[in-house]
């Protein structure tokens, strides 16, 4: 299990080139079990993003958050996992674009897209 992240790892470049590669899939539709190109569930957005970004994370979202180092809100950057919790697992993860907003893929029937963060119940991870 990942530990917490000290200021020093902060606002890695990978992070950064992840959020552009997010946001130029804005309006991609969302499919179950996608990794992208052209369609993506929540995971497989982050996924693909941190490939494109030259990092790779495992496939879902419970098992990126076991392979992130765990930051506290105050810590985090562009480019940190956004996971939100679903009784004991991770639920859904979005790459933290800044401004308290979230590119992510939410759920069948939408499209990627640029949302702000909407419960207060979320964890934040720097991937490695």
């Amino acid at each position: 299990m990942a530990g917490p992240a000290s200021p020093a790892d902060a606002a890695p470049s990978y992070g950064a080139r992840a959020v552009v590669v997010a946001a130029s899939k804005e309006g991609a539709p969302y499919a179950h079990g996608a990794t992208g190109p052209a369609r993506f569930d929540c995971s497989g957005l982050t996924l693909y993003s941190f490939r494109q970004a030259g990092r790779a994370l495992p496939r879902t979202a419970e098992q990126q958050y076991e392979h992130t180092d765990h930051i506290p809100r105050d810590q985090r950057v562009p480019g940190d996992l956004v996971f939100f919790p679903d009784g004991s697992t991770m639920g859904h993860v979005g790459i933290y674009a800044g401004d308290d907003k979230i590119w992510h893929a939410p759920r069948p029937g939408t499209r990627v897209r640029l949302e702000r963060i909407w419960s207060g119940n979320v964890r934040y991870g720097r991937a490695s």
